[in-house]
C-alpha cells in the first residue's frame, strides 16, 4: 500500500523513518509546506512534495501528522483525494466525529503514538469510525504495528491515553534525569550513570510486558530484608511520588479533553 504522510514534523518524520527501518515495501510520500522539512527525507529515498493534495491523491492511505488545530484545514484541502480511503489521524484530541464531519466519505482511524516511534517502541492506541471495515482496520494496524506495540481501544479512552502514554516519554525522562544525577552524586561517571538508569528502565518494562511481572512483584523481588534497596525505598516513601504522577496524568488528560471540546465547537 502506498502511504502519504501529511506533516513532516517530529512525529511525521519519525513515523516515516520507522516505516523505512521496518523495511516497509509500499511507496512512502512525505508532504509538508515547509520544504526544508523534506530535505533529509528525500535523501532517504522518500518521495516528497509540498502539495498535500498531490500526496493524498497518489496514496492508498493518508496519515495526518499535523497539529490538532490544523487537522480540519488539511482535511478540507485533501477532501476529494481521500474519499473512500483510509485516513489515519495522529493528532491528539481530534475526535472521530470531528474527522468524519469534515470528510464523511473517508474511513478514519484515530491513533495516539508517542515519540518512541523513533526507535519502533511506541505504545500506540487507536480507534476507528463505524464505517471502517475489518479489512481496513487490519491495514491500519499493520502500519501502526511498525511503530511499536499497538492496541485498539474505545474512543472514550483516547484522551486518557494521550495523558498517559502520549506524554509518558516526557515524564520518564524526568525520572531518568533524576537517576542520572543521583548516579553522579554517588561518584559514577556521567555516561555510566545515564546508561545504568536507561537500561534499568528498559529492563523493568520488559519484566512487565514479557515476563508478565506486576510492578509490585518486581519491587518485592529486588527488596530483601535489611538490604540496600529498602533503604532507597524508605527515602522515596518520604515524597508523594505516586500522587505527583497521578496528578500529572490527570491534568494532561483534562487538557486533552478541553482541546477536544474546543475543536468540536470550531
Amino acid at each position: 500500500m502506498s502511504v502519504a504522510v501529511i506533516g513532516a514534523g517530529m512525529i511525521g518524520s519519525a513515523l516515516i523513518e520507522s516505516l523505512l527501518k521496518s523495511q516497509y515495501e509500499g511507496k512512502i510520500i512525505a508532504a509538508d509546506v515547509r520544504v526544508e522539512r523534506l530535505t533529509e527525507l528525500k535523501k532517504l529515498g522518500v518521495a516528497t512534495t509540498s502539495d498535500n493534495k498531490e500526496a493524498a491523491k497518489k496514496a492508498e492511505i493518508a496519515i495526518i501528522c499535523v497539529k490538532p488545530k490544523d487537522v480540519k484545514k488539511v482535511l478540507k484541502e485533501v477532501k476529494d483525494e481521500v474519499k473512500g480511503k483510509i485516513v489515519i489521524s495522529c493528532a491528539a484530541a481530534v475526535r472521530l466525529t470531528t474527522l468524519k464531519k469534515t470528510v464523511p466519505e473517508a474511513h478514519f482511524v484515530r491513533a495516539m503514538p508517542n515519540i518512541a516511534i523513533m526507535v519502533q517502541e511506541s505504545m500506540t492506541a487507536y480507534c476507528t469510525d463505524p464505517d471502517t471495515t475489518v479489512e481496513e482496520k487490519a491495514k491500519a494496524r499493520e502500519i501502526l504495528s511498525r511503530l511499536g506495540r499497538v492496541t485498539e481501544v474505545e474512543e472514550e479512552y483516547m484522551d486518557a491515553i494521550t495523558g498517559l502514554s502520549g506524554c509518558a516519554p516526557a515524564y520518564l525522562s524526568i525520572v531518568l534525569e533524576a537517576l542520572t544525577y543521583a548516579g553522579l552524586q554517588v561518584g559514577l561517571p556521567r555516561e555510566i550513570a545515564l546508561l545504568s538508569a536507561a537500561q534499568s528502565m528498559i529492563g523493568t518494562g520488559k519484566l512487565v510486558i514479557e515476563a508478565k511481572k506486576h510492578p509490585a512483584e518486581i519491587r518485592d523481588m529486588v527488596t530483601t530484608p535489611g538490604g540496600v534497596t529498602i533503604e532507597g525505598l524508605r527515602e522515596l516513601e518520604k515524597v508523594p511520588i505516586r500522587y505527583v504522577f497521578m496528578r500529572a496524568v490527570k491534568t494532561a488528560t483534562a487538557k486533552s479533553r478541553r482541546i477536544s471540546k474546543a475543536l468540536v465547537k470550531d
